[in-house]
């Protein structure tokens, strides 16, 4: 016990040993110890700053106890006056850890209040995301645009899909059809199937969207970097439009099948939902860069189904495909509604608000 009064553990021993040999001579202690001369010395040295043992005056070389009465209740003062002060610096730090949450508390009360909340870096992204899932209640519908997921983000899905199981939540999740070339993804989202929930697949996505019981939802401030910032919107109107926009990909989207999606024609004036995408992208005048994002692919296969499309068409320019694309019934409305008897061919779960 003498170490919680700031004694070390050789120092304790030899005052020990000094009270039961008093007036014991260094030589006296090495031997009683078995220690070094070295460290009976050190372990001396301490016993003496702590005025426990002293140098006895009529036998110069012999050492006597400080007795513990004196000595001992000297360092317990001193270990109690220690303690004191911790604790006073503790009640402060206390107060001011109180006062720090409470100005923290605020200052969230007043964003959770406001109608648009801005979040920086992926860590704000996904704390928000977790608080957000973790007060759902009934519905969490997403976009995931990209492609195969990575292994970081079904790692940290699967306990945040798991929270929602546990209180009944249904997920609606839309992916792009280049998840199928992703088997870990693929098996991901068939993991969400079995576990209740509903995945489909499109061929192209607006962008990355997160919506919580229709009344939250988190959207990337730049689409190209999603990680870097998120806006949450809690406004009627903007949460409206977001909802609307959700349903009609939702309905035209293809629930998630046991083999590839994407459908192959059976001629050349069929198209793919895939380059029936492409068509749109290219016409709305998007980059390469930017249609190969959007399909979840990369740019050489972007590229790939660009050209063949033109060569199909006969087009020597994106402009000309586009404008033959119309003229050949590719983009009208009869492509349109046979896009949607196809896709209604498999029944899928109706969305409707508020409840799914």
């Amino acid at each position: 016990m003498l170490e919680l009064l700031g004694l070390g553990t050789y120092p304790a021993a030899l005052y020990r040993t000094v009270l039961a040999h008093p007036g014991a001579s260094v030589e006296d202690l090495v031997e009683y110890l078995h220690w070094p001369i070295e460290r009976v010395r050190s372990a001396l040295d301490e016993c003496v700053r702590l005025s426990l043992i002293r140098p006895t005056w009529e036998a110069p070389g012999s050492l006597r106890p400080v007795h513990p009465d004196i000595g001992l209740q000297a360092l317990l003062l001193r270990q109690e006056a220690e303690i004191l002060e911790r604790q006073k610096q503790l009640a402060e730090a206390r107060i001011d850890v109180a006062r720090l949450v409470d100005e923290y508390s605020g200052q969230q009360r007043d964003l959770r209040h406001s109608e648009i909340e801005r979040l920086d870096g992926i860590e704000e992204i996904r704390d928000r995301i977790e608080e957000l899932t973790h007060s759902c209640k009934s519905a969490l519908m997403a976009f995931h645009p990209g492609g195969g997921q990575s292994a970081s983000s079904r790692a940290a899905g699967r306990p945040l899909s798991e929270v929602l199981g546990d209180r009944g939540v249904v997920m609606h999740t839309v992916y792009l059809d280049s998840i199928y070339n992703d088997p870990e993804s693929v098996d991901y989202a068939r993991w969400l199937v079995r576990s209740g929930n509903h995945v489909r697949t499109a061929a192209s996505l607006p962008c990355r969207l997160i919506i919580f019981d229709r009344e939250y939802a988190i959207v990337p401030v730049d689409p190209d970097a999603s990680a870097s910032g998120a806006m949450v919107f809690h406004s009627a109107g903007i949460l409206a439009s977001l909802c609307e926009l959700f349903d009609h990909v939702w309905e035209k989207a293809v629930p998630l099948t046991g083999g590839k999606r994407v459908r192959q024609p059976v001629d050349e004036e069929e198209l793919t939902s895939q380059e029936t995408a492409v068509l749109r992208l290219l016409g709305e005048g998007f980059t390469d860069e930017v249609v190969a994002r959007k399909l979840g692919v990369s740019v050489r296969t972007g590229r790939r189904i660009t050209a063949d499309l033109m060569g199909r068409l006969g087009a020597k320019s994106r402009f000309q495909a586009g404008m033959r694309a119309v003229e050949s019934g590719w983009l009208g409305e009869e492509q349109d509604a046979g896009q949607d008897r196809e896709q209604n061919e498999e029944p899928g779960p109706e969305l409707r608000e508020p409840s799914v």
